[in-house]
């Protein structure tokens, strides 16, 4: 059974910057994408970035471009989520997913890491 862990999270002032990483164990991982997601207090879960596991294809939300970007090493079985230039808005916990298919539904995920944003 595939699990999937964040770490990198923390309290950083506005203009700072975090790399939060996913690690997944627990045997083969071979997704179609893996992407990240955050969840504010009292607002619902959104999609942050997903890039694909074998072609590295990349795609951010339109508030993120230019701030944010997501990496892997396959080698290693981690995704990075790069964040630069962080506002107070970006506070959230953030996590993330894997889906298996192209058409999967993400069917594995972490529980998270908490990015708190200073202004």
């Amino acid at each position: 059974q595939v699990q999937l862990v964040e770490s990198g999270g923390g309290l950083v002032q506005a203009g700072g910057s975090l790399r939060l990483s996913c690690v997944a164990s627990g045997g083969t991982f071979s997704p179609y994408a893996v992407a990240w997601f955050r969840q504010a207090p009292g607002k619902e879960s959104e999609f942050v970035a997903e890039i694909t596991w074998s072609g590295g294809n990349r795609y951010h939300i339109d508030s993120v471009k230019g701030r944010f970007t997501i990496s892997k090493d396959n080698a290693k079985n981690t995704v990075y989520l790069q964040m630069n230039s962080l506002k107070a808005e970006d506070t959230a916990t953030y996590t993330c997913a894997a889906r298996p298919g192209i058409k999967s539904d993400y069917e594995y995920w972490g529980q998270g890491t908490q990015v708190t944003v200073s202004s």
